[in-house]
Order: C-alpha cells, then structure tokens, then sequence
C-alpha cells in the first residue's frame, strides 16, 4: 500500500505479480493465467495482462501485508519490455518479503527468476536521497512474441494512512483484474470506483473484493486524456470498529485533510534575520504588490531542484524542510520551495498559503474521496488585494483572492500557471479554512503566439525570408523548455527541421532566440532561403504554398471514429506573412478565405494583394475544452478544413 508521496517529482510504479514455486516450475496460477486465450487485438496492441490482482490484509496495529499477482502475454516483439517486475518499498517502514517471477515459453519451458536476478534501486535516480527504492526483475531478454510472464511479490509495511488506491488497468488490454481486501475483526471498507460504474464488491465478512474482466486496450491518439483519466481505477477507506484503537489515519472531509496538512507546513514556515533580510532586499524596489511576489518567486524559482526525502512512512513525504533550513542550503524540492516562498513573503507582510495538486492529469484528483494520497505536487497561493489583477487569481470563499503560483517550475512566472495544473482540482492547505478548489484556466489570450514573415519570390522559384515570433505565456513556456532543456547545437537542428518542413532544401543563415522568462515572453527570429520554393511550371507558372512554416499546434485527427474525448488547451496564434511578388508576376488563383466559428475555437485566412505584395494572415484561436466522442466529427472537420486551406497553393501567371 506505498502511496504516492509529495515530493514534486513522481514515481510511476508497476504493481503486479506471480507465487512461489520451487525450481522452474510456474505456480499453479500463473499456469492458469497462462492458459487463458484472449481476444485478437489490433497490430500495435504489444501485449495483454492475463491477470493483474492484489491481495491486501489489514492489521489492527497499522501493519500491512499486501501480495501482488501479475501475468503478461507478449503478443509482438515490441511487447518484451513488459516482461519487467518492479517492486516499491520503503526503506524506513517496509519491506519485500519475497519477489519471483517466470517466463513460460510458447513451448512451454519454464525459466524461474529468483533472487540472483533481483535489482535494487532508487525509485527516481535525480534524487539526492529517497526512502523509496524497488526491487526489479528484468526477463525482457528471455521473452519473445507468445511468451508469458509473471510474477508474485509480497511487501510488509507500516502505513499512518488507512486508504489505498489501486488501478485496474494501464494501456494494456487486461483480462482479469482483481483488488481484494481483508480487514480486522468488527472493521469495514468504503470503496470508491472511478472512470467507470459502480462495482459493488463480493463481502464475506470483512474480506472484500472488487474486480473487472475484459478490460479493452486503451488506444493511443492526439490530444486525448491521460491513462489516470481513462483506466477504472478503486478508491478505499478502512472504517475502524467502533471504538477501537489504531494507528491508520483516516480523513472525513477536505477539510480534516487542510488541518493535518497545516500542522505539518505550518511550523515549517520559519522566519529568521538572515531570511527575512533577504526578503527585504529582494523587494526594496519593487512598487506594488505584484512586483514584490514577482521578486521573491524568481528568487525562490532560482533554487536547484533537489529531493531528500526521510521518514516517507511517517508522514515525511509531507512535511517541507523548515525555510531556514532551505534558504541556508539554497535548495529543496517543490514542498521546501513552496514553503520557503511562503516564508519569505510572510517577511515582506504578504500572506501565503501551501496548495497541494496532482501534477500529470487535470482530471485526477476526485472530489468525493478526502485523501492526501490524490496529490504529488506543491505549489502556493498568495493572498492578495484588489491591486493585483491576473488571470491565475481565483476567489476563495473564506480567504478571499488568491494568486495561483508554481514555485518549483522555472519555465512559468508569475501570472501563469503550468498546464497540466490548470483547471485541475488543488487543495489550499489554511487549517480550518482550506478548501478543494479549481485552479485557473488562462484565457487563449494569455497564451498567444505572434507571427510575423517576410519573405522575397524569385522568378526561378527561390525564396529569402524571415520569421519572427512573439510569445506569451504557456505558448512560451513550450519555447523557452525547448531551448533550456537541449544544447545550442540541438536547438539549431529542432529550427532549421522545423524550417526545412515548410521549404524544402531551406539554409538557414540566422537563428536568434531571446527568454524573456521575467515577465513569461520568449522570442524567435529566423533567416533562411530556399532554392525552390515555388515550382516554375512551363515557364510560365509559379505555384506556391502561402504558409511558410507549419503552426506549432497542429492536430492531425486522420481516424474516422474515436476511442476517448479531444482535450484541447487554451491557446492562440496570429500570423502575417508579406510576400514581395517577382516583377513580370501577377497572381492568378488565389485559396479561398476561410472562416470557422466553433464553441472549442475559430479560424480565419485571408489572402490580400497590396501593391507587389501579397498579404497572407490567419488566427487560430482554441480555448480550453473537452470534446466528447460524439461530437468527434466537428472537431475533426475543423482541424481537417484547416489543414486543406492551409495546403492550397497560390497560382502566379507571367505577364
């Protein structure tokens, strides 16, 4: 029952697994597993699970053992990397009592993977130290198309929380998938089903047992939801006997979640002289409110990112460094940055408050079920007056506006927000007056792109031209990770492909990026040339495409039916492109205009002779929706009449 412990960074882990039996022979439930067919799938379907169960026991004095059962199909050679177990643990407050896993061969040959084959590492390598480590098993190599994997392992720990939370599914089509539950004498369970309907469990006693058959793949495609959005997945509380004593915590509401999350943030969030007259420094010119978050964020935003997680079972995993610790070592990760930041604009007589979020899917946190497990990220929100106006400001009930920020990711200043955490639900961690809230969505407006080209056509065909491009907000996150997170080199080849796509045989000559991060703004500007351009036809015709780079949101929707919704994000693009004309050019055919209006966006082209000049501009304009499956045609038809405006050429005939 290893929960998913803050920390900014997370841990995807695979639970499954197999029995003990002695040599190389396969326990009786994987040969049972493996005796299974299954259904036929599409070509890119790698594998499927044959069995995914987990068996938890509950004691009355906090212990845990649970025993997990996974088995695998290989059905393409792609699907060897399935044939992996991996087990987590704690090193402070569990333990892997045993892990074995087996190949059974399409012949039948069984191979047994014991202890000598087992790896033991840290969960996530870029921490610095972590409590969570796994036990992996890798059999890729003993595994081909038709191959059966399995493996069983049992882990024993000591949790403080009486809840877990377990999926029924990832990607792979599952066969089997079983949660099963024993709990004390006199106690009961209260389980929760997302993404699916209502599963009653199978009761004898205080054993319980949820399970789903047949489980279909979950298909890839552009712009869907994540995984945690698609596939089923089982919330459960352990209810105590009436009167009995134990460890497990459990929580009623949200707010019994904000009051437990204060007593661990709270005292953490300690001011010294050498902080507090940093704090000061840092905001001596800064004017208005605004300006003084601004100072102490880019500050905070500044520190290296690193995670040392200890006490993971007791809680640990919550609690922040205090900020003078922090601000002494100049480091911590997301929980530690947010608490320094809270700290530091308490120095300047700004209130703060700790926001705890799900970070990888808006969607995943459910309001029906109170528990501090659904969260893996910090982030903070700052109190403030009527003065500050941004689009990451949301009303709170009791704490009145609240400025949304996220410390930890240096990409995004302040006024914006990351986006997987927009519009996700966060809890605002205040004791007795935190709430479940849902985070900003900024407007299309917010996250805009300005385009602006020139470009020069010759009469053979070759073009001279230049790009620049404007951006703001998360539309300039996007730029400003690309161009940090590879070396200059790498960044000119991501350009000039880029180019390249549009013109064919493009050299470009300048590549001029320019981070505005302080104020969320990146730049780009271009110069390239192409030889041909235009296609000369009988020397008579040029024909060329008035798009002279592809847009950066593109959506390709190529299938005629869709398994999952379309999620779009707020985003807009406007862009101008001048073409100066050859001389003894006139145009001949000009695309239609186009223009779409639709409740998840608009589009417009136009095309305009001015002089030797032909103007081409087009907007885009996507706010933040999720488009059901039934409504697929519109949104497809939109994207598609985009894409074949943008495709047609302009036709110039010789004087």
């Amino acid at each position: 029952m290893l929960k998913k412990l803050i920390g900014c960074s997370f841990f995807l882990l695979l639970l499954a697994a197999p029995a003990l039996a002695g040599n190389d022979e396969a326990p009786a439930w994987l040969r049972d597993a493996a005796a299974q067919s299954n259904p036929a799938y599409d070509a890119d379907v790698p594998a499927v699970v044959l069995r995914r169960e987990q068996n938890t026991t509950v004691g009355d004095d906090g212990r845990i053992v649970t025993t997990t059962y996974y088995a695998v199909r290989v059905l393409r050679r792609e699907g060897r990397e399935f044939a992996r177990a991996v087990v987590p643990y704690l090193t402070d407050s569990s333990k892997v009592r045993d892990i074995n896993a087996w190949v059974i061969r399409a012949g039948g040959t069984v191979k047994h993977f014991g202890s000598d084959y087992v790896t033991d590492a840290i969960s996530d390598p870029n921490d610095v130290y972590n409590e969570v480590r796994v036990k992996v098993i890798p059999a890729a190599d003993d595994a081909d198309s038709g191959t059966v994997f399995g493996y069983q392992a049992t882990v024993e720990e000591r949790s403080i929380f009486g809840y877990d939370d377990w999926s029924f599914q990832d990607r792979l089509p599952t066969l089997v998938a079983r949660y099963a539950l024993t709990l004390p004498t006199g106690w009961r369970a209260q389980g929760i089903v997302f993404n699916h309907a209502k599963i009653d469990p199978t009761v004898t006693g205080t054993s319980y047992s949820w399970e789903l058959d047949n489980l279909r793949p979950i298909e890839i495609e552009p712009a869907s939801p994540e995984v945690t959005d698609i596939a089923p997945r089982l919330a459960v509380s352990y209810v105590p006997a009436q009167g009995a004593t134990t460890t497990l915590k459990t929580f009623t509401n949200w707010t019994d979640v904000s009051r437990w999350l204060s007593e661990l943030h709270d005292p953490q969030a300690t001011v010294n002289d050498a902080l507090a007259t940093k704090a000061m420094q840092l905001t001596a010119n800064a004017h208005t409110e605004l300006q003084k978050i601004q100072a102490i964020a880019r500050y905070v935003q500044g520190l290296q990112y690193i995670s040392i997680d200890i006490g993971l079972g007791r809680g640990g995993g919550f609690r922040p460094h205090a900020a003078t610790e922090v601000f002494a070592k100049s480091y911590g990760d997301c929980k530690d940055k947010a608490n320094l930041m809270r700290a530091m604009l308490k120095a300047v007589g700004i209130t703060a408050y700790t926001v705890v979020v799900y970070l990888g899917d808006p969607t995943y946190v459910r309001e029906e079920w109170a528990s501090p497990s659904q969260f893996n990220h910090c982030i903070v929100a700052v109190k403030v007056s009527d003065e500050t106006q941004s689009p990451t400001v949301v009303q709170s009930p009791k704490l009145g506006r609240l400025l949304i920020f996220d410390a930890t990711d240096d990409m995004t200043p302040v006024g914006d927000l990351p986006a997987p955490e927009q519009g996700s639900l966060a809890l605002v961690v205040a004791g007795d007056n935190g709430s479940l809230m849902r985070m900003p969505v900024t407007p299309p407006d917010s996250n805009h792109m300005e385009r602006q080209a020139e470009m020069t056509l010759n009469a053979n065909g070759s073009i001279t031209a230049s790009v620049h491009e404007r951006s703001i907000g998360q539309a300039a996150a996007g730029e400003r990770r690309l161009f940090r997170k590879v070396s200059r080199p790498e960044y000119t080849q991501v350009i000039e492909r880029w180019i390249t796509r549009g013109a064919s045989g493009a050299n470009v000559t300048r590549i001029e990026p320019a981070d505005g991060s302080a104020d969320g703004r990146f730049s780009l500007d271009v110069d390239f040339s192409s030889p041909a351009y235009a296609q000369l036809m009988q020397n008579r015709l040029l024909v060329f495409k008035p798009v002279l780079v592809e847009r950066s949101q593109s959506l390709l929707l190529t299938k005629s039916t869709r398994q999952h919704p379309v999620v779009l994000e707020p985003y807009a693009l406007t862009e101008t492109v001048h073409i100066k004309l050859p001389a003894d050019f006139d145009v001949d055919e000009l695309p239609d205009p186009l223009k779409l209006d639709t409740p998840f966006g608009s589009y417009t082209a136009s095309y305009e002779v001015k002089g030797d000049q032909l103007v081409f501009t087009r907007t885009l304009t996507l706010h933040a929706t999720t488009i059901p499956t039934d409504q697929y045609a519109s949104v497809r038809s939109f994207f598609e009449r985009i894409l074949a405006t943008e495709q047609t050429p302009v036709v110039l005939a010789r004087r």
